[in-house]
């Protein structure tokens, strides 16, 4: 089998694959992991890659008091700490940040798979590529910038900070794709308008948008904004987490769902967020997605609890080539809202505020006590030439009822009101009851 062309190989040679590098990780994960060997104390743990279900699941939770009990790295750390040679930390943005550790191997097989990604989404050796994600020890900087040099593009290394300035260079260096969260353009539009007069978006030549971090551009009103805004073509390139894979999936250049490209060297499973049960994996299922390495060194996972709540879209061949499942993300389950019994998500709120041109697209819903709730609380900010209205709150409480069926009640804020992120933006805020 040629290295690079895996999501386009038959499934069934996939899962031969898959079959004999499970063998290899079981056994090195039960001569090497504390943490695994603890949880699977008593258990029969299965050859059959297809029988894993047997084995407990692992969460994050779990994970931190390992690192807590036994720092920095864990006692699922199952390689000896000289083998390391890179150590990332996650966003901490559900808790304590967690350190992860990478050997030769584990980064070298990271950046492949991200590179699979990357080329998914029409990135060529031929493209400037300015990569504005935060280098401080977050994996999205120095890991996704290696994974878009392995497609052999020139790849600037901006990272965050300084817009004023990364808008020169863009325009200075001619770089036609930008690789960000789908919530930074905005920060990049607000600072067009006040320094650079007379200037559009569109003006800075930008031929591709590459996003990741964020669910956003899973709305297509969303991505319609950007497009038309920007004049590039906006692709979600970039879907993983820090504690396992920065980037396993993306789009390709002729379909907007994410294609499933780390399939050789992980497993992935639907469970029932609230049972645990085991979903089947094919077109049209909806649950948890679990994941298990499959060949990694320094930290392996087994039946990880990822919190991404996903459909699967397609199963077959897609007009691309690549063999691989293709899904959705439909939101976290750690920050679902029960309202009157349904359950809603923040991406589907934003959904139907991005049909309104007379709003910006930035919202915040604020929640108070963990629920169950009557209705969503959220402040959405109208655009620059838009009036807050009662009329229009009105509208789109209707628009967040018909695509979520939970009562919604709007407070409309002027333009730039809410914060603007380079990062990850904050789109559920819980306040604690008073």
């Amino acid at each position: 089998m040629n290295a690079g062309n895996e999501e386009f190989l038959p499934i069934a040679e996939i899962n031969k694959l898959r079959q004999r590098r499970w063998q290899s990780q079981r056994h090195y994960l039960l001569k090497n992991s504390e943490f695994f060997s603890a949880l699977w104390d008593g258990l029969k743990v299965p050859h059959n890659l297809a029988d894993i279900a047997e084995l407990p699941l692992c969460d994050k939770p779990q994970l931190r008091e390992s690192q807590g009990a036994h720092p920095p790295f864990g006692n699922y750390l199952a390689s000896s700490e000289a083998q390391i040679i890179r150590l990332h930390r996650t966003s901490g943005t559900t808790g304590h940040a967690m350190n992860v550790a990478l050997t030769k191997f584990d980064a070298e097989q990271t950046a492949r798979i991200g590179g699979r990604c990357h080329r998914a989404v029409g990135i060529r050796k031929h493209h400037r590529v300015a990569h504005c994600l935060n280098y401080q020890m977050w994996m999205g900087g120095l890991t996704d910038h290696l994974c878009v040099e392995t497609t052999g593009a020139m790849v600037i290394p901006f990272g965050v900070g300084n817009t004023r300035l990364l808008i020169q260079t863009l325009l200075d260096l001619q770089v036609d794709a930008i690789h960000c969260t789908p919530s930074y353009p905005a920060v990049l539009e607000q600072t067009i308008d006040q320094y650079f007069p007379g200037m559009t978006p569109r003006d800075l030549n930008l031929r591709l948008g590459l996003f990741g971090g964020e669910a956003a551009l899973d709305q297509p009103a969303f991505r319609r904004r950007l497009e038309d805004t920007w004049g590039f073509k906006a692709r979600n390139a970039n879907y993983g987490m820090a504690d396992f894979y920065c980037n396993f999936a993306s789009q390709c250049e002729v379909n907007t769902d994410l294609h499933f490209l780390g399939h050789d060297v992980i497993y992935p499973e639907l469970i029932d967020p609230e049972s645990l049960e085991t979903i089947p994996w094919q077109e049209g299922s909806r649950g948890e997605l679990v994941l298990t390495h499959l060949a990694r060194q320094a930290q392996p996972l087994v039946r990880f609890r990822t919190h991404d709540a996903i459909v699967i879209t397609g199963t077959e061949p897609c007009e691309c080539g690549r063999t691989t499942a293709r899904f959705q993300i439909l939101g976290r389950t750690d920050d679902m809202i029960s309202v009157r019994g349904v359950n809603v998500f923040p991406a589907a709120v934003g959904g139907a505020i991005g049909e309104f041109s007379e709003l910006s697209g930035q919202f915040c819903i604020r929640m108070k006590g963990k629920g169950p709730h009557d209705r969503i609380s959220v402040e959405v900010e109208v655009s620059a030439d838009s009036e807050a209205t009662d009329e229009l709150a009105a509208r789109v409480e209707n628009a967040i009822k018909f695509k979520t069926r939970a009562s919604a009640k709007v407070m409309l804020v002027p333009m730039y009101a809410l914060p603007r992120t380079e990062g990850k933006a904050k789109r559920l805020i819980r306040e604690e009851e008073q």
